[in-house]
């Protein structure tokens, strides 16, 4: 470990030296560090900028309450600390049996600085992101085909290697580095023996096995909590609405209804496990399936089965953010939370320049729309989109990709960006504040954060600099956002 340390010390050396300071700016780390550059500045404002050439990659600047400007701004916007809405759990990464494996390549020193630096909630050293995803069981981006009890009969239930070398391993870190990130589970599809069709895709649940399966559940729990892992939530199901995927399973509202009800609830109770059940874990346009739209809202209809439920998940493959405030207008005591999206070469570019888009798509929209954060698919790939299951998604990107040739040359992407500006703004624990104003070609999302501090998310997505006016109802300032970029704000 003191071996380690220094060697990290010296890393850290040779880079301010070498770069003078342009950390940040190289999105083709060979060697991550946890070093954060900061400005020194005397500051009452802490910004952090992404811009879609480049230029700017988490980039910091200090800057000073001053509103001598304010006449020459393009527009106020008014922030309400007083309004608050829903409280914000964080943002973070899925960690994959892919990404768990490609981190396990890695030289120790590399991957506990890489993690550091994404993790930790010192500032000086990371950028706290606060919130996992993990399958229960495999995945379309897992090393083989399997569930944790593919042996009929549930007391043949047992964790695999995929979990016990790769995955705990890496989550065990991470805790340690940040004991308070919180962490959702989702299978992607039931053993085989407990399915219709008996097969790895599609199938149902069958109803004779819902007993079996909700045991399954806790087990699963049980055995990461013996390993110092605490699962803050599930899902019943990754996906329930699609039946392709490496492994996948349908489990349509009513059946996801009658087995939380009859099964996974009372089993949960039974057994005092504390995890959140959150339903449904799909699109927002809930495919188009008939009889399927507003899955969430039919199964909070029934009583029984509302008891056991916090909320709903969502993903962004198809339909409107919207749909969330109208779950929620329908639904305004249940929670709601992101867990999905993904990019890859079906993009022109997954790096910085999607940078605009990304902050749409996970910050504002879902925010803005009530949810409590949000996670994106993949936290780490190789430069061959993998491992991942043939059937399943073979050219997606992770949040970051490492080169399969020396597993130390990491290329951060623009999901990574995103996450990582959205904690430098938001706190988990803290809540969305109310935000208002009109500014052309900009967009915003604010918060209010348990340490005290305001925080706000902006876009300009023009070619100019946008001088803005931002008013918290004690103290106007004006920033400049540079054109074409995302930036944060935090102030106490």
């Amino acid at each position: 470990m003191k071996r380690m340390t220094l060697h990290s010390i010296l890393t850290h050396l040779c880079l301010i030296m070498c770069t003078a300071g342009a950390v940040c700016q190289n999105h083709y780390l060979p060697n991550p560090t946890l070093l954060i550059e900061h400005d020194t500045t005397p500051a009452d404002i802490k910004a952090c900028y992404v811009s879609y050439d480049g230029s700017k990659l988490l980039s910091t600047e200090n800057l000073k309450f001053d509103d001598s400007s304010r006449d020459k701004s393009e527009g106020m916007i008014n922030i309400n600390t007083n309004q608050l809405y829903q409280e914000i759990d964080g943002f973070g990464f899925a960690i994959t049996g892919s990404a768990s494996y490609n981190l396990s390549k890695m030289e120790a020193y590399r991957r506990h600085d890489f993690l550091v630096r994404t993790f930790s909630p010192d500032e000086n050293v990371g950028y706290g992101c606060s919130y996992l995803r993990v399958p229960i069981g495999c995945s379309d981006f897992s090393l083989s085909d399997y569930t944790c009890c593919d042996t009929p009969g549930i007391e043949k239930f047992a964790l695999t290697n995929e979990e016990t070398r790769y995955i705990i391993p890496v989550l065990q870190e991470i805790l340690q580095i940040n004991p308070d990130i919180k962490i959702i589970g989702a299978p992607w599809t039931a053993p085989r023996w407990m399915k219709t069709n008996g097969e790895w895709t599609a199938g149902h649940l069958r109803e004779e096995c819902y007993q079996d399966y909700a045991l399954y559940f806790v087990k699963w729990i049980k055995a990461f909590a013996e390993n110092g892992i605490h699962i803050t939530a599930v899902t019943p199901q990754n996906e329930p609405l699609h039946g392709g995927n490496s492994a996948s399973m349908f489990m349509l509202w009513e059946e996801q209804r009658d087995f939380i009800k009859t099964a996974l609830g009372p089993s949960f109770r039974d057994n005092n496990i504390d995890t959140k059940i959150y339903v449904f874990d799909h699109n927002y346009s809930y495919d188009n399936w008939e009889g399927q739209i507003g899955y969430p809202s039919l199964i909070y209809s029934d009583s029984q089965a509302k008891q056991y439920i916090s909320g709903a998940a969502y993903h962004n493959y198809s339909g409107d953010a919207s749909e969330m405030t109208a779950i929620h207008d329908a639904n305004p005591d249940m929670a709601l939370l992101f867990t999905e999206w993904t990019a890859g070469e079906w993009y022109l570019r997954v790096d910085h320049a999607r940078i605009l888009e990304d902050v749409k798509n996970l910050i504002f929209d879902v925010v803005n729309n009530w949810g409590r954060g949000a996670i994106v698919w993949n936290m780490i790939l190789d430069n061959n989109h993998g491992p991942y299951r043939p059937g399943g998604c073979f050219n997606g990107n992770g949040a970051v990709d490492i080169d399969i040739e020396t597993y130390g040359k990491i290329t951060y992407n623009s999901f990574y960006y995103t996450i990582c500006l959205a904690m430098t703004a938001s706190r988990p624990g803290g809540h969305r504040a109310s935000v208002d104003g009109n500014v052309a070609d900009t967009e915003f999302a604010a918060f209010s954060n348990p340490d005290g501090t305001t925080g706000i998310i902006a876009t300009n997505n023009s070619v100019n600099v946008k001088k803005v006016t931002i008013y918290d109802g004690k103290r106007y300032f004006c920033i400049d956002i540079p054109p074409l970029t995302a930036a944060s704000y935090r102030w106490q």
